[in-house]
């Protein structure tokens, strides 16, 4: 009697845990501050802004736990992504986690928002470090691999002040918002060379491009905190160079649709609350036509993060996250 042949083991979905799930937790904290302060300025319930803030922590301690273990267990898997030339940008993903929980709990839960704060901070200045160290060393990259999650690492650092003015002292924050505008320019620049003469991003990737959104948004938004709140010359720059890139990017809004649902779909999200909150920031200074913008932005960011919160949910369901790519 033949026997059959054995069959390969199912894969472990907790092997293949990617580090990019904490982007739902950076859309998801976006979303909480955007509510909270949609509260304050278009005079929305509070209610949601503290129900979202509350799921945001709740998500990041679900997959802290789940990350965690997967060190535990197949810390050979952690390292083959820390290696990984794209995956590895995305590790700083979860200590600005932190640093948008702790700007959405600053005003009700202070000490937990400081703690927040430290950890994120001092963790992000070692991702930091360590990428820019892995840049400059490199044997393995290319121009094919940059593309605008590049920007975590490093312009992640302009998220700093948002809440950091509040708890360090303010040279703290000068020195984080300086790193993080000065590489946000140097990488924009590879960025844009490698997108205008190389090959178009893999579809995977594609959602990435709406991180470009981001560094001019938070940099506003970081710039206008350290300046006391006044809307002055520069940050009006930072802050229509963020507006553009949202028109820019939502005038390309059917090639976006066409693309097949990844975790990386999730870059979408938070640099929508960035804009959003910007809006925000110069509706509550400046009125007149941003208010209405601001609504209409809350409206979209609230749209897109229900359908991605949905649709993550499905794919875990169906266990098409965590396995081989």
């Amino acid at each position: 009697m033949n026997t059959p042949p054995p069959t390969a083991a199912p894969p472990q979905r907790l092997e293949h845990f990617p580090i990019s799930f904490f982007a739902t937790v950076m859309g998801s904290a976006g979303l909480a501050i955007a509510w909270k302060k949609a509260h304050l300025v278009l005079g929305l319930p509070a209610d949601i802004g503290l129900a979202l803030q509350w799921w945001a922590l709740t998500l990041f301690g679900v997959l802290a736990a789940f990350y965690l273990a997967k060190m535990a267990r197949h810390w050979p898997a952690v390292q083959h992504e820390f290696a990984h030339p794209v995956r590895l940008n995305f590790f700083p993903a979860s200590s600005i986690s932190l640093l948008l929980l702790a700007v959405a709990f600053a005003e009700t839960h202070a000490v937990l928002a400081q703690g927040l704060w430290t950890v994120g901070a001092i963790l992000h200045l070692g991702f930091t470090l360590t990428v820019m160290s892995s840049w400059i060393h490199h044997t393995r990259y290319d121009i094919k691999h940059a593309n605008p999650a590049w920007f975590i690492p490093v312009v992640g650092n302009i998220i700093v002040p948002v809440a950091g003015v509040g708890f360090a002292p303010a040279e703290i924050s000068w020195f984080f918002f300086s790193i993080g505008l000065l590489f946000w320019i140097v990488l924009l620049t590879i960025v844009m060379n490698r997108l205008f003469f190389h090959e178009p991003l893999p579809e995977r990737l594609t959602p990435t491009l709406f991180i470009l959104i981001a560094p001019p948004a938070v940099g506003f938004i970081a710039w206008v905190k350290l300046q006391g709140g006044e809307i002055d010359a520069f940050a009006r720059i930072l802050y229509y160079v963020g507006l553009f890139l949202t028109l820019l990017l939502a005038s390309n809004a059917l090639r976006f649709f066409r693309i097949r649902f990844f975790l990386s779909t999730w870059a979408y999200s938070f640099p929508l609350a960035a804009i959003t909150v910007a809006t925000l920031v110069m509706a509550e200074r400046m009125g007149g036509l941003f208010v209405p913008l601001g609504w209409l932005l809350l409206a979209v960011l609230s749209t897109v993060l229900l359908l991605l919160t949905l649709r993550t949910a499905q794919g875990v369901l169906r266990g098409e996250i965590c396995v081989p790519e």
